[in-house]
């Protein structure tokens, strides 16, 4: 390993500590939006070996968010390879490392693929840019499935290159390869379905090319590549199937039935439906919202870009990866909503495409360093640099703490509200059956879900009042607990029965 690929180790390390801080200090390793919350429930079932349970008694008093009940089941909306993995950390206890984790082995993957298709400056220029990115930063510390879908696309991208690629290592059999790269395609249609349509768009072109234009065993390859993929795509139908019982049914529309792609009347909840007009909208501010959040550059985030595309014009590996960015704002504009809380999240994957641009960028505009004692011979060098590197500090001393102090405590969940069911005087309350009467929001039930469990047997279940009737409902269906009623506005408090006005 060279002393670039040891320091690019380092930063990989670092990522994972940076990350986990975040998720732990910032995120406090608690969910605190409903695709969050949503997440974590899936994993937790799925950590018991099961991908549906049975509806509870009034599933409304039981809501979850984006968890749906159906024919007398119950399961979340999202497709199961992202709560899967989540659900290995769950299993050993390391939730909250999960996602710190796989961006510290993104970053290296990103390192070693911008050295396969650039070069090694590039490389280790990209690591950099990677680990001060507030966009990624935020992924990397939240429970989201981003960072997860990152690692797929760059596993995928790797076996792809090295299997077409005349330079790649001939110790690595080409079978192992085409698992590779095939498996993680299938895999990320298991977790982010249109975004791995995106990713594979070009992916499809160039497997075309190869068809008509390669030899017979890159034929092959390309022909297994595509089949495996397929077939593990494939997948998400007969998931499909399993919860729904119609392998054509998608659950978001189970919990939103104008929740699906497209344009017209009975999509999203635009006036008239979602339609073009509202495509560019969508594309226009998730862009703009990326322009700070991608390197926290405030709004020079594109800076290197132009002479990015300059650097590569050459480079067909380069331009294939780059391909993928435009490729998946093409394709979220079939989806009505566009993502701005924590960046732009649908366009995420792209970001490998803005690395690799940025840090050719960057390399091409400062020119070689010149082993010389006259100082202006290096004046491009030390100029690029020197402004590199006040952008970065900017980024890290200004625009990150700022971005990341206003996520702290996001929707108001904050993980105090958990504390008074941890004392000891509370956990002699148990098992307890707590209804929960809405005071402001409705995380103020929702950050109590991480104390109950989907199959109903956990020291706390707690559930959310619908009213006297069905409040009394629910407490006669668990005769063998205690029954409290819980204001958040009085979080040491626990009543025995609703509380006077």
């Amino acid at each position: 390993m060279s002393s670039k690929g040891k320091i690019a180790l380092l930063l990989s390390v670092v990522m994972v500590l940076v990350s986990y801080w975040i998720s732990a200090n910032i995120f406090e390793s608690i969910p605190h939006i409903e695709d969050e919350i949503a997440y974590v429930w899936q994993a937790r079932v799925i950590s018991e070996g099961n991908l549906v349970i049975a509806s509870p008694p009034c599933p409304k008093c039981f809501l979850v968010p984006f968890v749906v009940d159906y024919n007398g089941i119950r399961f979340g909306k999202y497709p199961p390879g992202w709560p899967a993995v989540l659900a290995i950390g769950i299993q050993l206890g390391m939730k909250a490392w999960v996602n710190p984790i796989l961006a510290g082995f993104s970053l290296w993957l990103l390192f070693l693929l911008v050295k396969k298709v650039v070069n090694e400056n590039a490389a280790l220029i990209a690591c950099g840019l990677m680990l001060t990115s507030p966009f990624v930063l935020m992924n990397s510390g939240n429970l989201l499935s981003h960072i997860w879908s990152l690692w797929l696309t760059l596993v995928f991208i790797h076996g792809w290159l090295d299997l077409f690629s005349s330079t790649s290592d001939p110790r690595v059999p080409r079978w192992l390869k085409i698992i590779v790269s095939s498996f993680a395609l299938g895999l990320l249609a298991l977790t982010r379905p249109l975004t791995m349509l995106a990713i594979a768009f070009p992916f499809i072109i160039h497997g075309i090319i190869i068809l008509i234009k390669k030899d017979r065993r890159q034929k092959v390859d390309a022909i297994f590549v595509a089949l495996i993929a397929i077939l593990l795509s494939s997948m998400l139908f007969v998931w499909q199937s399993s919860v729904t019982g119609d392998p054509l049914l998608n659950p978001y529309q189970l919990w939103w039935p104008y929740d699906r792609l497209g344009f017209g009347p009975e999509v999203g909840l635009q006036p008239g439906g979602y339609s073009l007009i509202y495509a560019r909208m969508n594309a226009k501010f998730s862009l703009g919202v990326g322009l700070a959040d991608l390197f926290g550059w405030f709004r020079l985030s594109w800076l290197f870009l132009p002479a990015g595309l300059f650097a590569i014009a050459r480079n067909r590996k380069a331009w294939l990866i780059t391909s993928i960015f435009p490729g998946i704002i093409l394709v979220y504009t079939f989806y009505w909503i566009g993502s701005w809380l924590f960046g732009p999240r649908y366009y995420f994957e792209g970001i490998i495409a803005l690395f690799l641009l940025s840090a050719a960028g960057i390399q091409f505009t400062a020119g070689k360093f010149k082993h010389s004692k006259n100082l202006l011979k290096n004046l491009r060098w030390i100029g690029v640099t020197a402004i590199t590197i006040f952008l970065v500090n900017a980024n890290i001393f200004y625009y990150l703490p700022q971005r990341l102090g206003n996520m702290r405590g996001l929707y108001g969940a904050n993980k105090d509200q958990l504390t008074p069911f941890l004392s000891a005087s509370a956990q002699k309350l148990t098992p307890a059956l707590v209804i929960v009467h809405k005071q402001k929001h409705w995380i103020e039930y929702g950050t109590l879900l991480e104390l109950s469990s989907p199959y109903l047997n956990s020291p706390w279940l707690v559930t959310y009042s619908r009213g006297d009737e069905l409040d009394q409902f629910i407490a006669s269906q668990f005769p063998n607990r205690s029954i409290w009623h819980y204001y958040p506005d009085q979080p040491d408090t626990f009543y025995t029965a609703e509380r006077p006005d």
